[in-house]
């Protein structure tokens, strides 16, 4: 059995025990966060789809751990003008092992 979740503005399909990066929530690491945010649970025919999230439903998660995500450059260049700009960029991500899946 599956779920489709939805946290930090995307989308994941997640499994049981399975482990998962996504943008930063709060929680320290050993804690159980539970997400309400569920757009499908199920799996092949039996599969319950929500309009947009299925009411009731709950995903749990425990928090592995907090970490930075490799950095991003951010490279502007127009050319014959002599501008350059550089910049780079860092994600906040929660490492999260999916215990339960409630649907």
């Amino acid at each position: 059995m599956y779920a489709v979740i939805r946290t930090g503005g995307k989308q994941y399909r997640v499994a049981q025990n399975e482990v998962v990066f996504v943008e930063k929530l709060e929680g320290e690491p050993g804690s159980t966060i539970t997400l309400s945010d569920i757009l499908l649970v199920g799996e092949g025919a039996t599969a319950k789809t929500g309009t947009p999230t299925l009411a009731g439903a709950t995903v749990t998660a425990t928090v592995l751990e907090q970490k930075r995500d490799d950095k991003v450059l951010v490279f502007k260049k127009k050319r014959r003008h002599n501008y350059r700009r550089k910049n780079g960029h860092r994600q906040s991500l929660t490492v999260l092992r999916i215990t339960e899946i409630n649907g």
